[in-house]
């Protein structure tokens, strides 16, 4: 009985250390950043597919799209309401990095949402996405070969339950961005809006966060 005992606990823990094995060597073939130290994150990107210095590519589980993901967010999970998804004509994701452009008080989130809304109203969608966000009737646009981009800043900040909107003032660093970004052949829609949180950004600091959020823009292929 004892020798039968001993077998058995040596099988169980041959086995433990096998599985183990093999789970270091699947983590071991992801690469180490954030993006992928996170299971759910790691389901929507290529990890042989790092796009530009800092971003892998993300496939939405929709089917309908693919852009740059950053490598240094994660998308949030902890509810069902943190992640949403209809068939695929809709899907809504947040992503949040902190420590975001070596500011260590500082937390940094993108939300971007895939939807269906009619061409012929696109206009109207956009003015009225930016003048919720950004008190802005006409934004800035942008166009390529398969794409309209329209996007503005701003900084943004809280008075009592009031959200306040600064435009073209130097003294701030715009910590808010919009976009609207719509397909030029089919009627799909996504509108990504970015929002830094922290201490305020210096110039060069702010100038990293606009090229790096073109970035993501000029990258979605529908």
């Amino acid at each position: 009985m004892k020798k039968r005992t001993k077998i058995v606990s040596a099988v169980i823990a041959g086995a433990t250390i096998l599985i183990g094995g093999i789970w270091m060597i699947n983590e071991t073939r992801y690469p180490n950043v954030p993006a992928f130290n996170d299971h759910f994150t790691r389901e929507f990107l290529e990890k042989d597919k790092k796009v530009d210095d800092g971003f892998y590519e993300f496939k939405s589980k929709t089917g309908q799209y693919r852009m740059w993901f950053p490598e240094e967010y994660q998308l949030i999970h902890e509810n069902k309401e943190d992640y949403s998804l209809n068939g695929n004509a809709y899907e809504r994701w947040v992503a949040s990095s902190e420590n975001s452009f070596n500011n260590k008080n500082g937390i940094s989130y993108i939300n971007v949402e895939l939807a269906e809304k009619v061409k012929e109203n696109e206009e109207v969608n956009v003015e009225s996405l930016f003048k919720k966000n950004l008190h802005v009737n006409q934004p800035k646009k942008i166009e390529t070969a398969h794409i309209s981009i329209y996007y503005d800043s701003a900084y943004t900040y809280f008075k009592g339950t009031e959200e306040k909107v600064v435009k073209n003032n130097i003294k701030y660093v715009p910590n808010t961005y919009v976009a609207y970004i719509a397909d030029e052949n089919t009627d799909k829609v996504i509108e990504l809006y970015y929002k830094y949180t922290g201490d305020h950004l210096t110039e060069k600091q702010g100038e990293k966060q606009e090229k790096f959020i073109f970035k993501m823009l000029k990258s979605v292929k529908f």
